[in-house]
Parts: structure tokens; C-alpha cells; sequence
């Protein structure tokens, strides 16, 4: 078609290229505005109106209390573990300005609110039963001038032990645990911006557990063997947990010890193990737990009981029965209680795994209760085959503190 272009008319170049508002028009503009009438909401939606409410993120867990959280409290789904080395320098009236500090932020961001310069206070509002604990390695509490415990130092050398030093040791342990993996990492950053002018990271290790409202509360965690891992436990808020958590005298009344092994699971040599081997290693079943002499997973073990060739029903090999002795007990001197995490790294070589159990045992005195138990696997346990721990620490953890106070309080006060 010939002559001059229609001026009232845009042609299809000209809407493509972007010219079409100069050439359209009034009519052009008002269609277009009926179409975009149609199409868009008659007003903007509020965010926040239609978004669903928070599940559990916004559940807490109280920072303050005469002991630290992250003990009794439920283990959460996921876990940070971190041990800091104290720069040259920092000395007595240094560690308690950290401390006023690292337990000033925990415990905002332990009730859902940021930290005094968080700078991603939108991280801070769903701290999903976050806690952090604190624990003091011998070089702190050399520093602080305070009376050491005799059991605070590095576990007597196990053959089966092939440690680490990226593993190993530590001035300050943090560890951080939510149902949230965010929350956590949000808050060994600002805790970690904090310690930066008095620590550097030493290690760091992650863990996991089945996450929130997988399983009912009160399941015994299982690790990547798929064993429950936990069982004899003594039940938070018992006398029994008290007898065989809590210190009682010192700047450590109200707190306890934690030990921190990092125990690599050789699960490609484990697939290669039938059911009952696995089962006769750890001494209990796999499906529920229950000791190989029956009952269920809380019931007793019958160490006596043979079967009728006259073979021990739980071998002397049997996990079960090298952790609790033959008197059969773990007795109150030789209880822990355990709250370990799984991790699982990326592999190498031929390898399609390469896992790890987060090994968390507290205990009142380390020397009389944790070691006893280890010389014990340490000698004969049958998953010394596929486990092998490569990292190992032990932290004093001091009480908790009243709202205003401080963790380490009693150590630095």
C-alpha cells in the first residue's frame, strides 16, 4: 500500500518498538487501560494479610534460667557447633565483655528479636525454639583465672581413635540449635560478628535430626545406620538427669561438661552387612529398638539370657552391652546423657557417602562418667568396624543466668 503512513493508526513495528504511545492516541490509550482494568486486581494485596500464619517459627525456647538451654531442652531439627580459639591479648576483663555481649544477643535472638546491630533483622523473627549454649574449653578458664576441673582437657588417647585437628579442641564452644536452618545460621553469624575481635573459628560442624513434626515429640533420634541412638537416656527433669547432668558446687553449680566427638560412619561397609549382623552388633532390633532379649525399646536387656546352643542372646561384642558393662548397668556413675546430630558430607573417590554422627554426651564429671564407658567400646564393640571418631572436645558449660546477667558470670563476675 502506497502514500503516507495513517497518523491515527500504529502500525505493529511501531507497538513493538515501543512507539506506539506516541502514535495511538487517546482511543489507543483508553483500550489499553480497559484491558489492563480487566486483567490487574482492583487494589494491591496486603502481604501480610494473605500470608498463612507461622506453623511453629515463632515458638521459643527461654534464654534465661538457672541452667543453659540446648541441654534439656528438645533437641531442635538442625544444629551448628562451633569451637573458637581466643586471640592473643584477650585476657580476664576481655572475656567478660564477650560474654556480656554473646549472651546479650542470644538471648534477643533467642525470643525472636534482632540483635543489638543486626544488620538482617528480618532474619530474627522466627527463631523456631532456636537456643544457644555456651562452653568454656581450658584456655578460657586459664585466662579467666579460674579454677580448672580436673576432667577439663582432652580424653585419654583410644586405640580406635583417629583424630583430626580440624576437629579438635577449642577455647569457646557455640552451639546453636532451631528447627529453622536459616534461624541458625542467622545467629552464628551475628554471634560470630560479635567474638570477631576476640576469637577466631577454629571448627565448625552442622547436624540433623528428622525435622519438626516428623515424628512425635519424645522419638528417639536415629542416626544414618538407622539405629536409634539414645535410648537409655535419662528423662530431662528426673532426678536421675539431675544426678547425672548437673554440677553442683563451684563457679559450675547449675552447669555440667560436654564432650564433642565427630565419629565417621563407614556406611558403604555397612550396606555390605546383612540385617541380623547389624542387629547382633548393636544388640537391638532395627525396626523398634527393643533389646534383642525382647520387650520394647525402654525395656531392660536380659543380660543372663543364652540361647539354647548357650550363646549370650546380646553377644559380648553387642554395643548395648560393652556401653553398659556386664554388671548391666551404666550405673549413676557411668550414666550420659546423650544428644547427638547427624551430618553428611559430599564424598570422594568411589565412595557414594561420606556421614558422620555429631557425638553430644553430657555429664557432671567426665572422668568418671563418659571415659569409663569409652575404654569399654574402645576395647571391644563390634561398630568399631564401621565407626571411626576423627574429632574430639570437652568444654565446661557454666549455669545459666537471670535476666540482666550474663553466661560465665560465675566465672568472671
Amino acid at each position: 500500500m502506497s502514500g503516507a503512513p495513517d497518523k491515527g493508526r500504529a502500525t505493529r513495528r511501531q507497538f513493538l518498538l515501543g512507539g506506539a504511545a506516541a502514535g495511538v492516541g487517546a482511543v489507543g490509550g483508553a483500550a489499553a487501560g480497559a484491558t489492563l482494568a480487566a486483567t490487574a486486581p482492583a487494589t494491591s494485596p496486603d502481604p501480610t494479610a494473605s500470608a498463612p500464619p507461622a506453623l511453629h517459627g515463632a515458638s521459643t525456647v527461654a534464654f534465661h534460667g538457672a541452667h543453659q538451654a540446648g541441654i534439656a531442652t528438645d533437641a531442635p531439627a538442625h544444629a551448628l557447633f562451633l569451637a573458637l580459639d581466643l586471640r592473643d591479648g584477650v585476657d580476664r576483663e576481655a572475656l567478660g565483655r564477650l560474654m556480656r555481649t554473646l549472651s546479650d544477643d542470644a538471648a534477643r535472638l533467642s525470643a525472636g528479636r534482632p540483635a543489638l546491630a543486626d544488620t538482617e533483622p528480618e532474619l530474627a523473627p522466627a527463631p523456631a525454639n532456636l537456643t544457644v549454649t555456651f562452653g568454656f574449653g581450658p584456655g578460657f578458664v586459664a585466662r579467666a583465672g579460674g579454677e580448672m576441673p580436673a576432667w577439663l582437657g582432652p580424653l585419654p588417647a583410644f586405640g580406635i581413635d583417629r583424630l583430626r585437628p580440624e576437629y579438635g579442641d577449642g577455647d569457646l564452644l557455640l552451639q546453636i540449635c532451631s528447627d529453622d536452618p536459616l534461624t541458625a545460621a542467622h545467629a552464628a553469624r551475628m554471634l560470630l560478628k560479635d567474638a570477631r575481635s576476640f576469637a577466631t573459628v577454629r571448627w565448625r560442624q552442622r547436624g540433623f535430626r528428622r525435622a519438626h513434626g516428623t515424628q512425635a515429640p519424645g522419638t528417639t533420634m536415629r542416626n544414618l545406620f538407622g539405629q536409634v541412638d539414645g535410648t537409655s537416656n535419662p528423662r530431662p527433669g528426673s532426678a536421675e538427669f539431675a544426678r547425672t547432668v548437673w554440677i553442683d558446687d563451684g563457679w559450675l553449680a547449675g552447669g555440667t561438661s560436654v564432650v564433642v566427638r565427630r565419629i565417621r560412619l563407614d556406611l558403604d561397609g555397612w550396606d555390605r552387612i546383612d540385617r541380623a549382623g547389624r542387629e547382633q552388633s548393636v544388640g537391638r532390633t532395627l525396626a523398634d529398638g527393643a533389646p534383642l532379649t525382647g520387650g520394647g525399646e525402654h525395656d531392660e536387656p536380659d543380660l543372663a539370657a543364652t540361647t539354647p546352643l548357650g550363646f549370650p542372646v546380646i553377644p559380648a561384642f553387642a554395643h548395648l552391652r560393652r556401653a553398659r558393662g556386664e554388671g548391666g548397668g551404666e550405673g549413676a556413675a557411668e550414666r550420659i546423657f546423650r544428644r547427638a546430630y547427624n551430618d553428611d558430607a559430599d564424598p570422594s573417590g568411589e565412595e557414594i557417602s561420606e556421614s558422620a554422627l555429631v557425638f553430644v554426651s553430657f555429664q557432671a564429671d567426665v572422668h568418671a562418667q563418659f571415659v569409663p564407658i569409652q575404654q569399654r567400646l574402645d576395647e571391644l564393640d563390634l561398630l568399631n568396624t564401621w565407626t571411626t571418631p576423627i574429632g574430639s572436645a570437652v568444654f565446661a558449660v557454666p549455669p545459666g543466668c537471670a535476666p540482666g546477667g550474663w553466661i560465665g558470670e560465675t566465672l568472671l563476675a
